[in-house]
């Protein structure tokens, strides 16, 4: 018993990463609480619920036995204040395995958006459901959230549910993240280009991870999640209290990715 103890606290302690879908540590509830004033909340979830389908994928490749040509859709919800803070999805600015799988559908009200998200994480034919609903509607309780999070584990699809200018009410949800933009690297070749889209994640809760901030980049391939460092007098600590001997340079972080976008939420990608 006490082996068994011990090997459930190592897996409650082990950091987040990029990747973990593939080892089998999905996570099926998340949500996202960014500005209504630019892209990165969106951005975040879609990169978040891409690496875990990537993993997924991965896991899936390996097994002789698994169908390996994914035509499933994408559910993607908001609601009408949603729509009026961060705009509708921009397909030409969206992965481009994901532009031709989205079905969206608009609510007037956050009820039907609830609605309409139990509905979709109880079909296993979607690979994963976004959410946008602004703000903290009554509608959006703890129990509202509890039949979402079980809804999503009894049938296996994961839902991301951004929440713009929202408080951190209660919820089941598995993972949260408070994310903001990041001042992107210089480009390589041209400095007048934009960089590379980068958000800035915090892991303020979850089941199995301790909490830690990162930032996060999506080449269109993968996911890459680097912990920012701060420069202390005598040394350099990262956002987690990690100690390390050598300071991060910052200085290549000249460009920012997320910026008030108009009628579209993805514009920036």
């Amino acid at each position: 018993m006490l082996k068994g103890s011990a090997a459930l606290s190592e897996q409650r302690s082990a950091r987040w990463r990029p990747g973990l879908a593939a080892e089998g540590a999905e996570v099926r509830h998340s949500e996202v609480f960014a500005s209504g004033h630019e892209a990165s909340g969106t951005a975040a979830a879609l990169a978040l619920a891409l690496d875990q389908w990537r993993g997924e994928e991965t896991r899936r490749k390996s097994d002789p036995l698994a169908e390996h040509d994914d035509q499933r859709a994408i559910l993607w919800v908001q609601d009408r204040a949603a729509i009026k803070a961060n705009g509708r999805p921009y397909r030409p600015g969206l992965p481009e395995e994901l532009r031709h799988r989205i079905i969206h559908v608009v609510t007037e009200k956050p009820e039907d958006a609830l609605f309409a998200l139990e509905e979709g994480v109880r079909c296993r034919d979607l690979i994963f459901v976004i959410g946008e609903i602004a703000g903290n509607p009554r509608a959006l309780d703890f129990t509202a959230s509890r039949r979402l999070s079980l809804a999503a584990e009894r049938h296996g699809v994961p839902l991301w549910l951004v929440r713009f200018d929202a408080g951190h009410d209660l919820s089941s949800a598995r993972m949260r993240w408070d994310v903001r933009s990041a001042p992107s690297p210089a480009p390589q070749w041209n400095a007048a280009a934009p960089g590379a889209p980068s958000l800035h994640a915090e892991l303020f809760r979850a089941r199995t991870h301790p909490p830690g901030q990162w930032i996060l980049r999506d080449d269109g391939h993968s996911l890459t999640a680097i912990r920012p460092q701060i420069a202390t007098r005598n040394r350099t600590i990262t956002a987690d209290n990690d100690e390390h001997s050598e300071p991060q340079d910052l200085s290549a972080y000249s460009v920012d990715l997320a910026r008030p976008t108009v009628g579209r939420s993805l514009a920036a990608l």
